[in-house]
């Protein structure tokens, strides 16, 4: 018989302290607990939820699949359909429930990207249209992986921008293992989309490169580039 949440010393229960205290007070074990119900013939389910978080760490949770959660042990396919619906019901609600709409510095377009480009196991790149007063008109995955040529990035990002009427437009691109420091192709890119995008009337006012928990602002390194 598994070890349920009820089993729990009465004072410990993490349902209870999640109506006493809210689900910040919870750690990340007691929340997996609540999700997981129950634990396996030889291990609680506190054991399993902690044995879990350390073969996997929260982040790597966002891009865990169902084979691999099915196959940890003591996990199987009913857990595992249960944590992936709870991991994407809560991207869901973080990326329908975003706030900001005026992006008026580098802070805030990541935070505004963050969740949507960090921890990704394959290069993504992003474009974020504005309008005149800096307020998303525009926010779309255009590419993942590589692409090598820089043309294609150039006619499908302004193509974007002309169609919801821009004024400018921020570029956002991840690297998977993690340093934002940018390459010479990255250098290279951002110059030669800034100089198209003087010549069509739609700006490129920034570009951010998201890693492990940091971002690099090429317009906060090289304003020059930008004017």
């Amino acid at each position: 018989m598994g070890y349920m949440i009820k089993e729990y010393p009465k004072e410990e229960l993490p349902r209870e302290r999640l109506m006493k205290y809210g689900a910040k007070a919870l750690s990340n074990e007691e929340l997996l607990s609540i999700i997981l119900r129950t634990g396996t013939k030889n291990k609680s389910v506190k054991e399993l939820s902690l044995e879990l978080l350390k073969e996997h760490e929260l982040k790597s949770l966002v891009n865990i699949n169902y084979n691999t959660l099915s196959d940890f042990k003591g996990i199987g396919s009913v857990k595992a359909v249960t944590l992936l619906a709870a991991i994407e019901l809560g991207k869901r609600v973080f990326l329908d429930g975003r706030d900001i709409t005026c992006l008026r510095c580098s802070e805030d377009v990541y935070n505004y990207v963050r969740y949507e480009m960090e921890d990704k196991l394959q290069e993504r790149f992003m474009i974020i249209c504005l309008d005149a007063r800096k307020n998303v008109l525009l926010s779309r995955v255009l590419f993942i992986g590589t692409v090598d040529s820089s043309d294609i990035f150039a006619r499908d990002i302004f193509r974007e921008g002309v169609r919801c009427n821009a004024s400018s437009i921020i570029l956002v691109h991840n690297h998977p293992a993690g340093s934002v420091k940018p390459s010479k192709e990255d250098l290279f890119l951002t110059n030669n989309l800034i100089r198209i995008g003087k010549i069509i009337g739609i700006r490129i006012i920034d570009h951010l490169i998201i890693g492990d928990n940091n971002y690099y602002s090429f317009l906060s390194e090289y304003k020059d580039i930008f004017c």
